[in-house]
């Protein structure tokens, strides 16, 4: 092995190491090990996983605990409109949005549920709202989520849908092709 690979190899393994007693740290001290926490996590989870009673149940029980929880009651609404709950999911959206109007994800998701629910209009405005406080709402979900997810091909954001919204409301009634359940059931609600 000559000189320069050794050093490679060195740099490598030192980098290596020094990111393991980074994530060690982070892991061990730093990050937050609350239960909450930890309950917010465990019920991320059971929505990857497709188990959104499990995770509405974890929600639930965090919101019984803590009624100021937004990212349970966020949950709360995301894993009643995957469970088909339309009304009860609209209802803790609206409530999330009550209290933190300044959030962007929670309007995008809104918006989801709207259009699952056919209200075009409503859904529209709030992909727009959702642009406007939080523009990066538009790049859609990363590599790593879609990885994770087993998604292939990037979905549609919310720019993408509501640009294909605006196009369609602005044409005749009689023209408008306002869902193509095929496609539509790509889009997946947003990290919370």
């Amino acid at each position: 092995m000559d000189d320069r690979t050794y050093r490679i190899l060195v740099r490598t393994a030192i980098g290596m190491a020094l990111l393991w007693v980074g994530w060690t740290i982070y892991d061990g001290f730093l990050k937050d090990a609350s239960p909450d926490a930890q309950e917010l996590a465990a019920a991320f989870r059971f929505m990857e996983d497709g188990r959104n009673q499990k995770a509405l149940d974890t929600y639930q029980l965090l919101l019984d605990e803590s009624p100021d929880n937004l990212f349970a009651l966020r949950g709360k609404a995301q894993a009643l409109m995957q469970m088909g709950e339309h009304h009860a999911a609209l209802l803790a959206y609206d409530e999330a949005i009550r209290r933190t109007p300044e959030v962007g994800v929670s309007y995008a998701n809104r918006g989801i549920l709207k259009d699952r629910m056919g209200d075009y209009r409503g859904a529209l405005e709030d992909y727009e709202k959702a642009l406007e406080l939080e523009p990066e709402v538009a790049e859609g979900p990363g590599f790593l989520t879609r990885f994770m997810r087993k998604q292939a091909e990037k979905p549609p954001t919310v720019s993408d849908r509501a640009r294909y919204l605006r196009e369609q409301l602005a044409k005749p009634e009689t023209e408008q092709l306002l869902s193509l359940p095929e496609k539509d059931e790509e889009q997946r609600p947003y990290k919370l």
